[in-house]
């Protein structure tokens, strides 16, 4: 790699809050935040929306659509099919 082009690649540490789930990896991404680890160091910290352990397509826990209450809305609004 050439030197002083690249951004600092060091330990970082992703929290989903609404999951109370955290992890330590390597990333460029900076922040102002800090928490100390389990390891007893201080990372940046970087808050997350979605991760892993809250996302329905990792957690089983997926929504279902009402199909047949969106169909009879439709039908309603636009009439049945003649």
């Amino acid at each position: 790699m050439k030197p002083g082009i690249h951004p600092e690649y060091r330990p970082v540490v992703f929290r989903d809050a609404s999951a109370d789930y955290a992890f330590l990896t390597r990333s460029t991404a900076t922040s102002d935040k800090t928490i100390v680890w389990e390891d007893g160091n201080t990372y940046p910290v970087i808050d997350v929306d979605v991760s892993s352990a809250s996302h329905p397509f990792y957690t089983g826990r997926s929504r279902t659509l009402d199909a047949a209450g969106r169909v009879e809305r439709f039908r309603q609004r636009y009439g049945a099919a003649k």
